[in-house]
């Protein structure tokens, strides 16, 4: 097969460029705290679910199918109860009481702030995993050198760590399928999981070294003004996605300030 049958069969071929991969990374962290920081000035329902309703909607502009983001979704689903816990039990009683027993009161209120938290924990997770969830570590590291005007040898360290990020996934599988090889690995889950991670930590300070002075080696360290081979320029684009993101903060505020439900978290 020809490279040309092998782009016309798709084989090899990238996946296409969705809207927002034409965002610039330093504008999407801007989006990621716009998305988010607003949120903690009222701990309520009605402004978290309205959140992740339109950030939702927003899921065909990432490029990511649906499935994709519930399965990175999942870990934070599973201890999103965990955040509201505390408050069903502990916070400031208020309406009819359900249950007491010390110093744990379960109430209307209780249970409104639980429910609100735990919302509120998805709403700050799902705009982190839409934004970056097909951002390129290189892209990203020309942007926060050339927009944000971030010192070159921070961001060549911070490149360098994300790229070895996908080496702990393989090093983890590596361990797991050589213990079952040698019929360790299917029983003791959390002994496994500890001794396994220890392994890992051992291998990440092994590999760190060896990359810091790889890096030093080959001039990565130096004072020196660095050039980029990539330009990373802002577009009119970028000013979409910040008038879009400011749109959603505002009609999520909006609707829990109409519904009543807003609450100043310091009043």
């Amino acid at each position: 097969m020809t490279a040309v049958d092998a782009r016309t069969a798709g084989v090899g071929a990238p996946p296409p460029r969705a809207w927002l991969d034409g965002v610039n990374p330093v504008i999407k962290i801007v989006l990621a705290l716009l998305l988010s920081v607003p949120l903690f000035a009222s701990i309520d329902a009605t402004s978290a679910l309205v959140a992740i309703a339109l950030q939702l909607a927003c899921i065909p502009l990432t490029g990511l199918a649906a499935m994709t983001v519930l399965k990175r979704m999942l870990p934070v689903l599973v201890f999103a109860p965990v955040a509201g816990v505390s408050m069903l039990l502990y916070a400031e009683p208020g309406g009819t009481v359900y249950w007491s027993f010390w110093y744990a009161t379960v109430s209307d209120d209780s249970i409104a702030l639980a429910v609100a938290v735990c919302l509120r924990v998805l709403a700050l997770a799902l705009p982190t995993i839409l934004l970056f969830g097909r951002t390129d570590p290189t892209e990203l590291a020309d942007a926060l050198a050339q927009v944000a005007k971030l010192p070159s040898r921070f961001v060549l360290g911070v490149l360098a760590g994300t790229r070895t990020l996908g080496l702990f996934l393989d090093d983890w599988r590596s361990m797991s399928l050589a213990r079952r090889a040698r019929g360790v690995g299917d029983s003791g889950a959390i002994r496994r999981f500890f001794s396994m991670a220890f392994v890992l930590l051992v291998f990440a300070v092994r590999r760190g070294t060896k990359l810091a002075m790889a890096m030093e080696a080959r001039g990565f360290g130096s004072g020196i003004r660095r050039t980029w081979a990539r330009p990373s320029r802002l577009h009119p684009r970028d000013t979409v996605a910040l008038l879009g993101a400011t749109a959603i903060m505002a009609l999520a505020i909006g609707a829990a300030v109409a519904a009543g439900t807003f609450r100043f978290v310091w009043s």
